[in-house]
């Protein structure tokens, strides 16, 4: 891989296998994805985000009929300049600043090549529009440059209206704690994807709950950003002790309703990350790899019409 891509892949990298047999399933389920890829974008539509902006919308909207809030996070390829993925962020703002929606906009500083004045812009016209905004999480190697993006746009918009993710994963992530309590950063808390080439064996639920240790009490508010239910039971659990605003944010095209329903009755506000863009047939093929009863449906519809 060159240090161009390095930096600026905002793709998650791909997963270790543990052993020859998960090595042929994984291929298996490869092979299987691509071959019904095609019939992704009409069959599955339902549980991807989309293409557009618009597409995107649509989702949230469906979403809030539900009583979910929602966040919309353009997913680039390598062929997107900086300047075409801002655009796309502030067509994003534009479009949720009549605020009839809870939803913000999510970031990837990386996708932005980290350049201060877009991150700059795109803060002055989330002032200007009442929307949110937030940085996703990427490869350790590059968290610094986020972080300095992030403190770019603190200089015109509001820390309550900025946001950052600490990944579990990572050890500098109790340390990036104390700096987002500093800045009066909304955090959302994910296990991540990357790994910490300095701990690569880290506990990645323990990491997870350092940080959220470190954050209740303390954040302005905290995102509880997994699938793992138990995990997640037990950070809301710890962040309720201390009186902090928080929520269970979830990603759209994972298996929501479990968690749905556990978050209803504990009366957890939700909010679901919908992602769209040209990333979309990549997503798509990871939401058929984490979702092989979706796989099944979508290749049942292909053979019955139904």
């Amino acid at each position: 891989m060159n240090v161009k891509q390095q930096v600026f892949d905002t793709a998650p990298p791909p997963s270790t296998e543990q052993s020859p047999w998960q090595g042929w399933k994984r291929g298996l389920r490869d092979r299987l994805s691509a071959s019904i890829l095609p019939l992704v974008e009409h069959a599955a539509r339902p549980y991807l985000g989309g293409d557009t902006v618009e597409d995107a919308l649509c989702v949230a909207r469906r979403l809030a009929l539900e009583n979910a809030a929602s966040t919309l996070g353009f997913w680039d390829t390598a062929d997107y300049a900086g300047r075409e993925v801002a655009d796309i962020y502030l067509a994003s703002i534009a479009r949720l600043s009549d605020g009839s929606l809870d939803s913000y906009v999510s970031v990837k500083p990386p996708a932005l090549r980290f350049d201060p004045s877009l991150a700059i812009e795109l803060a002055a016209a989330a002032a200007a529009s009442g929307v949110r905004l937030h940085c996703d999480s990427h490869g350790i190697e590059v968290a610094d440059r986020s972080n300095a993006m992030l403190q770019a746009m603190l200089t015109r918009v509001g820390a309550g209206c900025v946001g950052t993710t600490l990944p579990g994963r990572w050890a500098r992530s109790v340390a990036d704690a104390d700096w987002a309590v500093a800045n009066g950063l909304n955090v959302r808390v994910v296990k991540g994807q990357w790994p910490d080439p300095g701990d690569p064996q880290r506990d990645m639920g323990k990491g997870f709950l350092d940080v959220i240790d470190r954050l209740a009490g303390r954040a302005r508010h905290i995102a509880v950003a997994t699938h793992d239910l138990p995990l997640a039971s037990e950070a809301i659990r710890r962040i309720r002790a201390t009186g902090t605003s928080y929520e269970l944010e979830l990603l759209f095209g994972m298996p929501l309703q479990p968690l749905r329903r556990w978050a209803a009755d504990h009366q957890v506000k939700t909010r679901i990350y919908v992602p769209f863009g040209k990333g979309f047939i990549p997503n798509a093929l990871n939401v058929l790899r984490q979702n092989p009863g979706l796989m099944w449906r979508i290749a049942k519809r292909r053979l019955t019409g139904r």
